[in-house]
């Protein structure tokens, strides 16, 4: 694209981006990159969306939303250059641990040959099985990571679609059948019956069957719930496949180190900036086109594309009019599912929790690892059915770090920090309550420290304060439909080319100009950056 050499007026961008969340970040920085002016405009007084560090408590920061580092892409990472922007990533010392009764624990990690050799602790039969399922599970990894970077098909009778139907129907025809019949379980089957195929110790299959439910709003045994467990598999950390990790200085580190990159590529961030509609011109033929967006305040930026880091709900729902799209495409965005169930709290500890079940190596790596509380796939089974017929988990999953053994920029000296990840907490709660009223939030809270006290007496008494978001918190301060911390639920029908809807799976929208670049386009949620990505280049290739 050749500049104008005249200077636009201030108001007037080649790019506009809604929302500074790490992939709105990540799109306006490749779309800088290629020499278009960007302006983007952030809701909150703070870029990063979910993926910010804030304080909580006087003297005591965490990150507020997503709290946890595998998903990153390794090429946005280079290609936006985090690293020389001060972000660092160090890996988790025990990759998880899950307490258990009678005072046993299962440990995993930091090595494969670790958790095979806990696993024969516990079954010797499942230890000698672990490694082919490590294999399967690689094999079904990477069919998914060479789909990660690629836009998917959506109109065949264009050319490059089709080619790149065939294309991947050409790559998964090259797999044993064997492989093939194996992808198409992960895809489509529930995470409790691949792994009851597999295992038969309750600690193994809670190890692996805890990604099948990481925001979720379903059971292990719900169908397409090994498709969840898959997509949070596809990670590294500092290039070691699987790894998870944590950002130094909270998942902040790389929105700030995104922002960074941005504003030195010339990207104009506004914050405390929302934005109040997307401004649409009607052409001769009938087409929608969006041509700018107008700010509450009442100004209005003008530009011939614009990528939206928001939800499908939201966008589609809230910053468009009715006649802006066609009826059957609002009437599938209204019935895009969203809710995950998920119900976030960070502490501050006086103190280290000291757990009833002590890790069988010794030591204290289990406090940098995430720290299961839900010992077996039934245990996560209840959780979810208790959450249909009361609107939360009498006992609920909870994942637990305490990033603060890791990184001592969160806490003041022999203090810490505690993000914990809880399921399964409906939205919509019944019988008339609301999350609106404090004191549901107030009661989840409670509940949930309680479920950690039962595992780590003296957890209640070292603690110096807390924050609590429901998920109608996740909502109103990030602007998450229903609370859905993936912008939608990731189900074979809201996945690849489905999402957010068939025929707008490559990143564009019934509204010319318009693109998604959230984590409703494709690969869906997680701290990736790869929607941002892989919508700058639609939007380049659009040119």
């Amino acid at each position: 694209m050749t500049l104008s050499s005249r200077k636009p007026p201030a108001s007037r961008f080649d790019v506009l981006v809604i929302g500074a969340g790490h992939n709105g970040l990540t799109c306006a920085c490749y779309l800088a990159r290629a020499g278009l002016r960007v302006a983007m405009f952030e809701r909150r007084a703070v870029v990063g969306g979910t993926a910010v560090t804030e304080e909580f408590v006087p003297g005591f920061r965490n990150s507020t939303a997503s709290y946890t580092v595998s998903l990153l892409n390794p090429q946005v990472i280079a290609d936006l250059r985090l690293a020389a922007h001060g972000l660092r990533i160090v890996e988790r010392p025990m990759q998880n641990f899950l307490p258990l009764a009678n005072g046993e624990s299962f440990s995993a990690g930091p090595e494969t040959a670790d958790t095979i050799a806990e696993a024969r602790r516990f079954s010797p039969r499942d230890a000698a099985r672990l490694p082919d399922y490590y294999a399967m599970l690689d094999r079904a990894v990477a069919v998914l990571r060479s789909l990660l970077l690629r836009t998917p098909p959506t109109d065949l009778r264009r050319v490059r679609d089709l080619w790149e139907t065939l294309r991947v129907g050409r790559e998964l025809r090259a797999l044993p059948l064997a492989a093939q019949r194996e992808i198409h379980e992960l895809f489509t089957r529930s995470a409790g019956e691949i792994l009851d195929h597999w295992f038969e110790s309750d600690p193994l299959k809670a190890l692996f069957g805890f990604d099948s439910v990481v925001g979720n709003y379903g059971s292990p045994y719900t169908p397409g719930s090994a498709y969840v467990l898959l997509h949070h598999a596809f990670g590294e950390v500092n290039g070691k496949a699987g790894r998870w990790g944590h950002a130094i200085g909270g998942m902040g580190a790389i929105t700030q180190a995104m922002a960074a990159e941005a504003r030195r590529l010339g990207v104009q961030i506004e914050c405390s900036a929302p934005v109040r509609r997307i401004v649409t011109a009607r052409a001769a033929g009938g087409a929608v086109r969006a041509t700018g967006l107008e700010l509450e305040d009442g100004r209005v930026f003008e530009a011939p594309r614009i990528a939206a880091n928001l939800g499908p709900r939201p966008l589609f729902l809230s910053l468009l009019d009715t006649a802006d799209l066609p009826a059957d495409f609002r009437a599938h965005i209204e019935r895009f599912r969203v809710g995950s169930a998920t119900f976030r709290m960070n502490v501050a500890l006086s103190r280290l929790p000291r757990f009833s079940a002590a890790p069988a190596r010794g030591g204290e790596a289990h406090l940098g690892a995430g720290i299961i509380i839900a010992p077996s796939l039934g245990y996560m089974d209840r959780a979810h059915a208790e959450a249909r017929l009361h609107g939360s988990s009498r006992e609920p999953i909870v994942e637990m770090l305490i990033p603060s053994t890791l990184d001592d920029t969160l806490a003041p000296p022999g203090a810490h920090v505690a993000s914990l990840f809880c399921q399964h907490f409906d939205y919509r709660l019944p019988g008339g309550r609301s999350w609106s009223d404090p004191a549901e939030r107030d009661a989840a809270a409670q509940l949930i420290i309680d479920t950690v006290e039962r595992h780590a007496p003296g957890f209640r008494t070292s603690l110096l304060g807390h924050s609590a978001l429901s998920p109608l918190d996740l909502e109103q301060t990030f602007g998450l439909a229903g609370g859905d911390i993936f912008h939608g639920a990731l189900g074979l029908d809201q996945l690849w080319a489905a999402r957010p809807a068939l025929g707008y799976g490559d990143y564009r929208t019934p509204v010319d100009g318009l693109y998604l670049c959230g984590s409703g386009a494709h690969p869906g949620g997680g701290v990736t950056g790869l929607p941002g990505h892989n919508a700058a280049r639609a939007m380049l290739g659009s040119r």
